[in-house]
């Protein structure tokens, strides 16, 4: 009996081999590329190259490859569209579709003569490959974010741009591999097009509404992701259906549900692990497979057809971003950063090539040949290259002007602590702690249980152990870390104050408290209790939907609340959640508030859209009953007895908010107050009396303005 039945024979056809080589590669390629400095897409692409028929013929590209190369193609595409930020594109709409109209018009021009001059393609090929040089892929957008320049107006212009010029290529695609799919007589063209724009119109349209309504009745995170590689494929599957490309179904739907996936979600966190981790490394190892390293340096045109895509699409991207820059006066720094950011070639690139290669002419030959596909290679490599290096060097520039214009001050460390007491609040809570905190801090988020000194049960700790698990596990998901902290004291506000102080806390969140009886109050005593003992912001939150569904923020903002010592930090907060969600911030102030609010986020944190609106009757809220909708979050910034901004009228807030604004999410808000905190009032001490006065004055000074 032969014990060991083993024979080595290549290529390797069995199924178990196949997936552990692919594996094994995904797994060393990025240890390897990172000391010979190569992209990673490069270097998957080389990987597939050596390991492909044209290579040591290890794998053959078998079926596997063509589904996962499918549904990789599917993923890069949903998830550039998924981390295109809208808001930047609303912000700078008239400038970035300059850039992107720009940057598809001119490639495609200098391209189309090129390729037919000088290739001597034919007028369908040439013009598909010329969309190649048109389309873009922000590779160069994590250099921009470590400089902390991707607030920069040049970067928004970008960025925005690149929505532009990547739907317009898409679309080109669409249209070319939609021609050998059908008839091309007749109303064709026309057909054509009423299709793709009755499509577009009907995912833009539908698919936000069903997404909105699955993730606000089901939070279970399997099923979410199920749900969006379900819309995924849907809208891919419908693009398809009426003989378009569906990268366009892919790329669309990316576009209409990124307001509903904000960045730092869990579930943004699961769905570029599993895309980089398996399908798109995957795609890239099967395109290397297509290639035949012989064709570039033996017979055949391959080094000239590279030369020509790598002049034409840089050539063509600065000239674009000259222009631009002409248009508007723009410094020639943003010039460069614009070039920088747009001349990077990847993810449209890699379909637009696939899909021509794809497709068999009448006379056998391919819509683009070998040549094509293996220059494709070199131009995202050069292109790649050069995009790195320029957008480091004009990243670092202006970092170093803003930061040598910028007044010098001391970042506080930011630190976050969320009790952690009832079941029902955990995740909202969470969801909303990781949406304020400053992403550049680490370990800024924790967690607290509180028990009772005077209660030893095991049950309790066990809870409250469950607790801490289910809120770092929720942080661990978006890949954050959270401190665990379990305490023992008199009861849960002292506990809560107490670790504050000892942990230098910035911010406490906590949920609404739960009125049970008819003496209770709105906010119930612990929040009262925090309240007094500490001088940190305070946010009391209730959320009725999820926080990803959120469409608007309104923001109450009572009389003088720019002299609070946390002005500054809750604004911040606020149009920082603005902006990861997508939605607007509308601020509701008095005429001297709101000058103050519009200079703030005009000067940090403009890429967030926000709306003003006057409100200078602070006492009457109703007015915003017509303005808050259900999928609202209404914020109530509110103030301590005794601070600057705090008005009597502040004592009807929790009347008016149970019984006007029940059903609405709402967040109440205490920020920072200078000054130690007043646990009690005493003889010795009556400053907390003011409001006493405060009252009596206003009473006296009504009553002889009435007479």
């Amino acid at each position: 009996m032969d014990w060991l039945n083993f024979s080595l024979t290549l290529p390797v056809t069995d199924p178990t081999w196949i997936f552990l080589l692919v594996l094994l590669i995904i797994l060393f390629a990025p240890i390897l590329l990172n000391k010979l400095r190569i992209p990673h897409i490069i270097g998957m692409i080389l990987a597939g190259l050596v390991i492909g028929e044209h290579g040591f013929n290890i794998l053959v590209r078998d079926s596997s490859f063509e589904l996962f190369g499918k549904v990789g193609l599917y993923y890069i595409m949903f998830l550039a569209g998924l981390e295109m930020n809208m808001g930047d594109f609303k912000k700078n709409r008239g400038k970035a579709v300059m850039l992107g109209l720009l940057a598809f018009v001119i490639p495609i021009g200098i391209g189309l003569v090129t390729n037919m001059m000088l290739l001597k393609y034919s007028l369908v090929t040439s013009i598909l490959l010329a969309s190649m040089y048109a389309s873009h892929t922000l590779v160069a957008y994590p250099i921009v974010i470590r400089y902390g320049v991707s607030r920069h107006r040049s970067v928004s212009i970008a960025v925005g741009g690149t929505a532009v010029t990547d739907t317009l290529t898409l679309l080109v695609l669409a249209v070319v591999g939609g021609l050998f799919k059908g008839e091309s007589g007749g109303l064709f063209w026309l057909w054509l097009v009423v299709k793709v724009i009755f499509l577009g119109a009907l995912i833009m349209y539908s698919f936000p509404r069903i997404g909105r309504w699955f993730f606000r009745r089901y939070d279970d995170n399997v099923m979410q992701f199920i749900f969006v590689l379900a819309m995924v494929f849907l809208g891919a599957g419908l693009m398809e259906f009426v003989g378009m490309e569906g990268i366009l179904g892919a790329f669309l739907a990316g576009l209409v549900l990124n307001r509903l996936i904000p960045h730092v979600s869990p579930l943004m966190n699961h769905l570029e692990f599993v895309g980089n981790a398996l399908f798109i490394p995957y795609f890239l190892i099967g395109v290397g497979m297509l290639i035949d390293i012989h064709v570039i340096f033996g017979q055949g045109d391959a080094l000239k057809v590279a030369a020509v895509m790598i002049v034409v699409a840089l050539v063509g991207k600065w000239i674009a971003s000259w222009l631009t820059q002409k248009i508007y006066k723009m410094a020639p720094i943003e010039r460069e950063l614009m070039f920088g950011l747009s001349n990077a070639q990847a993810a449209a690139t890699l379909a637009a090539v696939l899909v021509g290669y794809n497709i068999i002419l009448p006379n056998g030959e391919r819509l683009l040949n070998e040549d094509v596909l293996n220059g494709t290679v070199l131009l995202i490599l050069v292109t790649c290259v050069v995009s790195s290096f320029i957008t480091e060097r004009a990243a670092r520039k202006i970092a170093m002007c803003e930061a040598h214009l910028e007044e010098e001050r001391t970042v506080e460390a930011e630190r976050i602590l969320i009790p952690v007491a009832n079941p029902d609040t955990i995740e909202y809570l969470m969801n909303l702690s990781l949406l304020i905190r400053d992403t550049k801090q680490k370990d800024n988020l924790l967690a607290l249980n509180v028990i009772n000194d005077n209660n030893t049960s095991e049950g309790l700790e066990l809870r409250g152990k469950r607790y801490l698990e289910k809120a770092a596990m929720i942080t661990a998901s978006a890949d954050v870390p959270l401190r665990q902290i379990t305490r023992y004291d008199l009861n849960i506000a002292s506990g809560i104050i107490h670790t504050a102080k000892e942990y230098e806390v910035t911010d406490v969140i906590i949920g609404l408290h739960r009125k049970v009886n008819i003496v209770d109050s709105f906010f119930g005593m612990l929040a009262e209790n925090l309240l007094k003992g500490l001088h940190r912001e305070v946010m009391i939150a209730k959320f009725l939907i999820p926080i990803n569904t959120i469409r608007r923020i309104i923001i109450a903002v009572p009389p003088k609340a720019e002299y609070e010592a946390g002005f500054q930090k809750w604004v911040e907060h606020f149009c920082r959640m603005g902006g990861t969600l997508g939605c607007r911030v509308h601020f509701f102030a008095n005429e001297e508030t709101t000058v103050q609010l519009q200079a703030l986020v005009k000067k940090k944190y403009g890429q967030t859209l926000t709306d003003f609106s006057r409100l200078d009757d602070w006492g009457d809220l109703l007015i915003l009953t017509g303005q808050v909708n259900y999928d609202h979050l209404l914020v109530v910034i509110s103030a301590r007895r005794g601070s600057i901004s705090y008005d009597s009228s502040f004592e009807k807030l929790p009347a008016q908010l149970s019984k006007y604004f029940s059903n609405n999410s709402l967040i109440v808000l205490y920020p920072d107050q200078l000054g130690e905190p007043q646990d009690a009032v005493s003889f010795s001490n009556p400053r907390n009396e003011a409001q006493h006065y405060e009252k009596v004055g206003k009473w006296v000074y009504k009553w002889f303005k009435e007479d």
